[in-house]
């Protein structure tokens, strides 16, 4: 799998209207793409039906933001503005941090829950 493909995304993904629905608009970081990359990348090197089967997971995740970011809990951790962030898991052990602005929704970070803090982008 090549990272050209994984990285093929819009950074901006346009929102689909659901009947009387907010919609938000949902926005990947750079550096939240660069770490779905990296995720898939690995993953790809065992198995890449796996692979396709997580970036397949972790989107329909972040598409999911679109209409619903309120859902999801705060994240909160010592070196974050508390409430700032909030957090869904995806594909069993990946960590979405995004924040809400307005109507915006700020994907900032994709996590692997297994690993430390001091893995995180956002520090």
């Amino acid at each position: 799998m090549s990272s050209s493909k994984i990285c093929e995304m819009p950074l901006v993904e346009e929102p689909q209207m659901k009947s009387s629905e907010k919609v938000y608009r949902v926005v990947i970081d750079p550096a939240a793409n660069d770490r779905i990359a990296e995720h898939i990348e690995f993953l790809a090197r065992i198995s890449e039906s796996a692979a396709s089967r997580l970036l397949n997971e972790l989107m329909s995740g972040i598409r999911s933001l679109e209409t619903s970011p309120y859902r999801y809990p705060v994240y909160n951790r010592p070196y974050l503005p508390t409430g700032k962030y909030r957090y869904l898991i995806s594909g069993k052990r990946y960590r979405i941090v995004y924040q809400i602005d307005g109507d915006f929704v700020f994907v900032d970070d994709i996590e692997d829950c297994r690993q430390g803090d001091d893995k995180s982008v956002l520090k």
